[in-house]
């Protein structure tokens, strides 16, 4: 590692020789494999750009030009290469580095980058900054041919190319979504468009021609000539289309290629799209044959790539094992993803009903309204996004499915914290936002089999709207129970001090608080609700009666939960109670495993009894 280990920045990297890049990036990878193996974190897809990302920190200062991220899963490279090598031992890790971008980290991380498709816009509200305020930066995005699925990529895009703001968006083209232009003549072309010969030809004409009498209309003229000719003879992109210059495609695996490609890029001084072609988990064999495994991993062998055996059922095959049956049993049923058929459970599936599996790609809008028109025309559409990433359909939501009451079942994956992603990831407003939604119904399982009772409920029985949600991983200590659609309240350890309202898998933190209090003589009630919406208030009200204290326990941010709805119901209900809260609080939740993020927020059994306590001796 003695070449990694001199490497701070732009000046330390400019240094180096061919030979020491390419020793360089071995060195890369190898410290990547043997780290991520002992912190987990997203392998795969920083393999792939190693060659990309020290090229980019060779050609920019991104201490002062602008390097954007679509998301940030694929910065990892990046930050080894500016300062941060010694913290990777606590990547992901509570108070340790995050596992995207992060501008408080560095000052050379230029934006957060956890959801796709929005790098183009923001690089454009930069570039156009830069403009206003008479600045002298360049700005860069990288963008990854997934990403490019979302339709806010192409609005980006579109509104770039008008700009005619100078601004580098390298397309990551990893071969996993988009289809490529890669034949012999069209890699001669781009070679040739990008040598300094061509290059130094091409501004020696414009130069030449421009000073005779009626130049620029001569070079006008020709120059539209020439644009004439090349796309009637070789296809054009659809980048080149809306108006950027069009670069590549060139192998990203080829560090001195690409910093010339990218000095070209960088100094064309327009909207400039130049096309990389690389490989997931280039470079270490396991990640290279199953890069969707290595995408996002837990703790491995490096020498071996392999895993801990599998483990408990999680939420996510539950889902994906009951939805299946439920689509044998009605050919009505379908599902609906956002790129994440592993992720949501729905491989199984995608194998056994294919035609009835429609991955959108990262166009949660889309899949929603898609949803809606599946419905309107007799369909029953379940459509499983994660909880962080559903909030970009909202509007969908809203108008293309409770307006017309339609039956779209949604559901909501990594509901709640999800450990390590920290901020971008945790699924912490969806109680608040779809609780907003008229017509729409929101459960709350607790353990696997009442996931999978709700989910049959939801698709078979029930009318309109309605959300299952539930959280990353498996059962959590509650066991199995009958769940009744009737009996939204469920009453646990009846107690007479004071009553915890909770739901979800926080429930076994509650139960746990519950036998810790019991043995201090403190008696506490824990009330699961099943339903958090429509709240249901009336039975709610039953079980408290005779209550003075209430403690709200939930994993959502302050506000986005059912704690203020609930103490405005029951004002009237139950006058004499004393509503309190304990949430995750006002603030973005950082990163960190969900042992320590329960005990930081104070959502862990003995916080949960600590602050019963609490309250029970300020009022005696």
């Amino acid at each position: 590692m003695a070449i990694l280990q001199s490497i701070q920045g732009q000046e330390d990297l400019r240094r180096l020789s061919k030979a020491e890049r390419e020793v360089l990036c071995a060195e890369i990878r190898e410290f990547l494999v043997n780290h991520i193996a002992e912190t987990g974190g997203h392998l795969a897809s920083n393999l792939g750009v190693v060659e990309l990302s020290v090229a980019l920190e060779t050609v920019y200062n991104t201490k002062r030009d602008r390097l954007v991220f679509d998301v940030g899963h694929q910065s990892y490279v990046h930050k080894l290469l500016t300062g941060r090598q010694a913290d990777f031992a606590r990547l992901r890790q509570f108070g340790g580095i995050a596992g995207f971008p992060k501008p408080g980290e560095s000052e050379t991380d230029a934006f957060v980058a956890g959801h796709a498709s929005s790098s183009v816009s923001i690089a454009l509200g930069m570039a156009r900054a830069r403009t206003l305020m008479n600045e002298d930066y360049h700005v860069v995005t990288v963008l990854g041919d997934g990403a490019a699925t979302g339709g806010m990529v192409y609005e980006g895009l579109n509104d770039a190319a008008e700009s005619g703001e100078p601004m580098v968006v390298i397309l990551n083209d990893n071969e996993m979504s988009i289809d490529r232009n890669v034949g012999g003549f069209a890699r001669h072309l781009s070679r040739l468009r990008t040598t300094d010969r061509y290059l130094g030809m091409k501004a020696w004409y414009r130069d030449t021609i421009r000073k005779l009498p009626g130049g620029k209309t001569i070079y006008r003229v020709t120059r539209n000539m020439k644009d004439w000719v090349k796309r009637s003879l070789i296809p054009t992109t659809i980048f080149e289309n809306m108006g950027f210059a069009y670069l590549g495609p060139v192998d990203g695996h080829d560090v001195s290629e690409l910093i010339s490609l990218l000095r070209v890029a960088r100094d064309m001084n327009r909207p400039t799209l130049v096309h990389v072609v690389t490989r997931k988990g280039m470079g270490y064999a396991p990640a290279e044959q199953d890069p969707a495994k290595f995408h996002g991993i837990g703790k491995f062998d490096p020498v071996t790539g392999r895993t801990a055996g599998a483990g408990k059922l999680t939420f996510s095959q539950a889902f994906g094992d009951t939805v299946t049956e439920l689509a044998a049993e009605d050919s009505r049923v379908c599902a609906i993803t956002a790129a994440m058929p592993g992720g949501t459970g729905l491989m199984h599936f995608k194998e056994k009903f294919p035609k009835r599996l429609f991955d959108v790609g990262i166009a949660e809008e889309h899949a929603v309204s898609m949803a809606g028109g599946l419905a309107k025309q007799g369909m029953i559409p379940v459509v499983a996004i994660y909880s962080t990433f559903l909030q970009r359909g909202y509007d969908q939501i809203l108008q293309d499915t409770a307006l017309l009451g339609l039956h779209t079942v949604f559901a909501v994956d990594r509901a709640g914290l999800v450990g390590e992603d920290g901020e971008t990831h945790h699924g912490v407003f969806d109680v608040g936002y779809l609780g907003h939604v008229p017509g729409m119904t929101v459960l709350a399982p607790a353990s696997c089999a009442e996931l999978s009772q709700m989910l049959r409920w939801a698709v078979l029985e029930h009318q309109g709207p309605v959300a299952v949600r539930y959280p990353r991983g498996g059962d959590r200590g509650f066991g199995d129970s009958l769940w009744d659609p009737d009996a939204p309240v469920v009453t646990h350890c009846p107690g007479r001090d004071l009553a915890i309202v909770t739901y979800g898998t926080l429930v076994n933190n509650a139960l746990e608080a519950a036998k810790r209090l019991a043995r201090q003589d403190v008696n506490v009630s824990v009330i699961r609700l099943t339903r958090i919406a429509p709240l249901p208030v009336e039975a709610l009200a039953k079980a408290l009666a005779g209550f003075r204290y209430v403690l709200v326990v939930e994993e959502t941010a302050a506000g986005a939960g059912i704690h203020e709805k609930l103490a405005w119901e029951l004002r009237l209900l139950c006058p004499h109670c004393r509503v309190d809260a304990l949430d995750l609080g006002k603030s973005f939740v950082t990163h960190g495993s969900m042992d320590t993020l329960y005990r930081h927020y104070g959502l862990d059994a003995a916080s949960v009894a600590e602050k019963i306590q609490e309250v029970l001796s300020n009022e005696n």
